[in-house]
């Protein structure tokens, strides 16, 4: 374990914790229990923002000079301590997000396996040479990273997601200004003091804490070149809106309202492990998750008796009890926010199979039942809108063509999972689904660290990230004729 000091939950800027000197604070809660205050971090104000990029930029010279290679070699550094110090991380992971312990050690263990990938592209920031249309000349493209950039992450993966910016950041020559969710401060000094131990110089990344001044003057300085960001529909599209008139390059991952097809001769055991872990896993709280089952009738009762059966059984609890199945929310307003949404579908024909209410603990926390509504019409406001929490939506449906509609019937389009053993409707499937990540007999969150992370429709917009396309985000191609 490493100590933390109350600096620590404060802004890094050019290589040094600062307090914030004109913004106020905001205290940082343990969602399992909200007696414990883990700290007091900075609301940072405009001007400190401001400071971060004018680091960022200051040192974006000397970073790009490093080169690639040597960049690459403090990125496996990094990795290195962040795996001593794992512990620290999935025990800060759990107590500021309320993952359960297994599931916050796991987002430790992908963080370093795209740290892995991302480094060993280092060798492999290409061009091309082509043929000249002239004698004794030389033609080729090259890339250049594109500057200073603004990192705009979520409390769900308060390490995965951060590092998937980051990492390519860095080795691409980018400088940036990471400003995580207000949710989780600790976890992200956590992480900028890793890259900074392995020898990351000043000013090239820079942490800011807070909430929407921040953001918003990331997004308005015109030495920000793009913005990543990964989060709701809406700040997206108003982020890009804001950049559009500087033609700021933007990267953003969006929402998701991901649906899980059960054919009839489907795998049912197999189908609800899948289900049970895409739609409770990490209490629901992550952009693909399972929120939709779209199921043929004729294995609609047996497969909907496995399930309530199995959440029946799951033991709602803190994140660091080894008891817990499924462990809090992050907030009071994601609470609140699955409670409405529940009731809002029972007002609109659903019925609660199981679960359907916020619930109380010996100490105070913002826990949810798992919730399986069933009954659920594929127009209705809960098959259609994001929940983001434990609430999982059961649809019939009549074959292949029916559940294939019905699944591309949102505006989304993050992840689209189908269980069947008929080969014919699996390809069928992988050309009908209008979703970025697909999945076949397997849980439809998650991939691997080496496959793009991306959606399609209203869930992405530019490079998809934990790729090598991700370069056309960080860099700029450029071309040269070359005569001799």
């Amino acid at each position: 374990m490493i100590d933390i000091d109350p600096d620590h939950l404060n802004n890094f800027i050019d290589g040094v914790w600062t307090r914030s000197d004109h913004g106020g604070t905001r205290s940082n809660l343990n969602p399992a229990d909200l007696e414990d205050v883990i700290g007091e971090f900075a609301e940072s104000t405009a001007a400190e923002t401001t400071s971060a990029i004018a680091a960022a930029a200051a040192a974006q010279a000397a970073w790009d000079e490093v080169g690639p290679i040597a960049r690459g070699e403090i990125l496996v550094r990094a990795g290195r301590l962040i795996e001593e110090r794992i512990d620290s991380f999935a025990a800060a992971i759990t107590r500021e997000q309320g993952k359960r312990r297994s599931e916050a050690v796991g987002e430790v263990k992908r963080s370093l396996a795209i740290l892995e990938f991302t480094a060993g592209e280092a060798r492999r920031i290409n061009g091309e040479t082509t043929p000249a249309e002239e004698p004794r000349t030389v033609v080729m493209t090259f890339r250049r990273p594109i500057g200073v950039v603004g990192l705009i992450t979520p409390w769900n993966f308060p390490v995965a997601i951060p590092m998937w910016k980051v990492a390519p950041a860095l080795l691409s020559g980018c400088t940036a200004v990471l400003k995580p969710s207000p949710l989780t401060p600790w976890t992200s000094a956590l992480l900028v003091q890793a890259f900074h131990d392995a020898g990351v110089p000043p000013g090239v990344l820079n942490l800011i804490q807070g909430d929407r001044e921040a953001g918003e003057t990331l997004v308005d300085d015109p030495r920000v070149a793009g913005i990543s960001f990964t989060g709701s529909l809406p700040v997206g599209q108003a982020i890009n809106s804001a950049g559009a008139g500087r033609l700021m390059r933007t990267q953003l991952e969006l929402g998701g309202k991901n649906a899980l097809i059960v054919l009839d001769d489907a795998d049912l055991g197999e189908a609800v492990e899948a289900i049970i872990h895409g739609a409770f896993g990490q209490s629901g709280q992550r952009c693909s998750a399972t929120s939709r089952i779209i199921v043929d009738e004729s294995v609609h009762a047996e497969l909907l008796e496995r399930l309530v059966s199995r959440v029946q059984a799951m033991r709602v609890g803190p994140g660091d009890q080894e008891w817990a199945d499924i462990g809090p929310v992050v907030n009071g307003e994601r609470r609140d926010a699955c409670v409405a949404a529940i009731e809002q579908a029972v007002a609109d024909g659903a019925q609660i199979a199981v679960g359907g209410k916020a619930i109380e603990l010996d100490t105070p926390g913002y826990f949810v039942e798992p919730t399986i509504l069933t009954d659920v019409a594929w127009d209705s406001e809960i098959a259609q809108e994001e929940v983001f929490g434990p609430v999982l939506s059961v649809i019939r449906c009549r074959g292949y063509e029916e559940a294939m509609r019905i699944s591309n019937s949102v505006r989304y389009g993050m992840s689209g999972t189908i269980f069947t053993q008929s080969p014919a409707a699996i390809f069928q499937a992988l050309q009908d689904f209008e979703a970025g990540m697909l999945h076949v007999n397997r849980p439809g969150v998650g991939a691997y660290s080496h496959l793009p992370h991306m959606g399609a429709k209203a869930s992405q917009l530019g490079a998809p990230e934990c790729s090598p396309d991700v370069w056309n985000f960080y860099t700029d191609l450029r071309s040269a004729c070359i005569r001799y």
